[in-house]
């Protein structure tokens, strides 16, 4: 039987005219339904949440729907919204709270964590049997997840700077106190021990604060990853899920047979290839899952794809993530893109590239040359330096 999946996507919101990001979801939310689009814990950004699906076909459908629908309701205000990890235009005015006693709560106990909480991902749940098994899978997908984040890295930009690396975003959300790879647990009573703990000790108020980049679910039996950006390209997205159930899957099945070698406790160099992931996308090095030791981005997915065919061949997923996987390795990461594209021309330009992306355009749409570039913080370029006028994007 496959294993069924589905994919919450978190947007950010921009202004069409300056790039800038803005706390509007209230605005943009008014007319959607809220089983699928919700608020976050800034205005700035907004959630979608698919339908579950048994292919990457229908799921990669139900993406582009649910992002043709918020474009449009996020243009009828001016508006446009960013799958990515964070947006080049960032800035402080930007964070403003959704109302709620929780996130009031959160602003005031975590200040300036919850302040630049301006930041997006894209969340994969895998069904699973139960919550034991839930929490044993758990450990045996943890050493493979950086790769999954180095696909996703869409987010070189913070508040107008380079920051040098793929995803800014993973560093700014590992400040949270449960956030990063998690440990392994011997079943759910022992992990719901831990959550417990965590609570009682006053660091976290609800087990909606566990934010590891893997957990189980609280109220479905499914195993949910945490750790990419927001994607730009609804294929990045099919392409992170289907490798995702690929690894539960193939967990599933080595833990049936009795395959699954002990836990050797040892994780410290899950958060060092974490930042490794963080720091290269696919653009660099990697940590090898097998060997532990640096290897070539391309070949750890490939390494990847190699060891997850049967898993993905019995899910029906191998041709469309075998292609999509050498379509990413070809084109770079989101990162490169936006990074390229900026240091090409400016800023304001990385941004219209991430919003044609999301709305699944190849290239992004021209804005018309002014006679006098305007000195904002949209024309400014990575140095910091008045960037040229905008020009036509190659192929992207």
């Amino acid at each position: 039987m496959t294993v069924r999946i589905g994919v919450e996507e978190e947007f950010h919101l921009v202004e069409i005219e300056t790039g800038q990001l803005v706390p509007r979801a209230d605005e943009v939310l008014e007319k959607l339904p809220s089983d699928t689009f919700t608020t976050e814990l800034q205005q700035a950004a907004v959630e979608s949440n698919s339908a579950v699906h048994t292919t990457l076909d229908t799921l990669y459908d139900d993406l582009v729907g649910s992002r043709r629908r918020l474009d449009r309701a996020a243009s009828a205000h001016g508006l446009a919204v960013v799958a990515a990890g964070t947006v080049p235009l960032a800035r402080p005015a930007a964070s403003f709270p959704t109302a709620g006693s929780r996130y009031a709560h959160m602003v005031d106990e975590y200040r300036l964590v919850a302040d630049e909480q301006l930041i997006c991902g894209a969340h994969v749940h895998v069904d699973v049997p139960d919550r034991d098994t839930a929490v044993r899978v758990m450990c045996e997908v943890s050493p493979s997840l950086h790769t999954l984040l180095a696909l996703s890295a869409s987010s070189p930009f913070w508040q107008g700077a380079d920051t040098g690396y793929a995803s800014w975003r993973t560093m700014l959300w590992q400040r949270w106190p449960t956030a990063g790879p998690i440990g392994c647990y011997a079943d759910a009573d022992a992990y719901d021990g831990a959550v417990r703990g965590l609570i009682d000790s006053g660091v976290i108020s609800d087990p909606g604060m566990i934010y590891y980049d893997v957990r189980p679910s609280d109220h479905l039996s499914t195993l949910e990853l945490r750790i990419c950006d927001a994607c730009p390209r609804a294929e990045t997205a099919v392409l992170v899920a289907g490798l995702f159930r690929a690894l539960v899957v193939d967990a599933l099945q080595r833990l049936e047979a009795s395959d699954a070698p002990p836990c050797d406790g040892r994780h410290e160099w899950l958060r060092a290839a974490t930042w490794r992931a963080a720091r290269s996308g696919l653009e660099g090095a990697l940590v090898d899952p097998e060997t532990r030791r640096e290897a070539a981005a391309a070949d750890v997915v490939r390494g990847m794809l190699r060891r997850l065919r049967p898993a993905l061949e019995a899910n029906g997923d191998w041709d469309t993530v075998r292609a999509l996987a050498e379509r990413a390795l070809r084109d770079g990461s989101a990162a490169h893109r936006i990074r390229r594209t900026a240091e090409h021309e400016d800023l304001l330009a990385g941004t219209d590239l991430a919003i044609a992306e999301t709305r699944g355009e190849r290239t992004r749409r021209r804005r018309p040359a002014p006679s006098a570039a305007p000195l904002t913080a949209a024309r400014l370029n990575v140095n910091g330096t008045l960037g040229t006028p905008p020009a036509a994007l190659p192929g992207a």
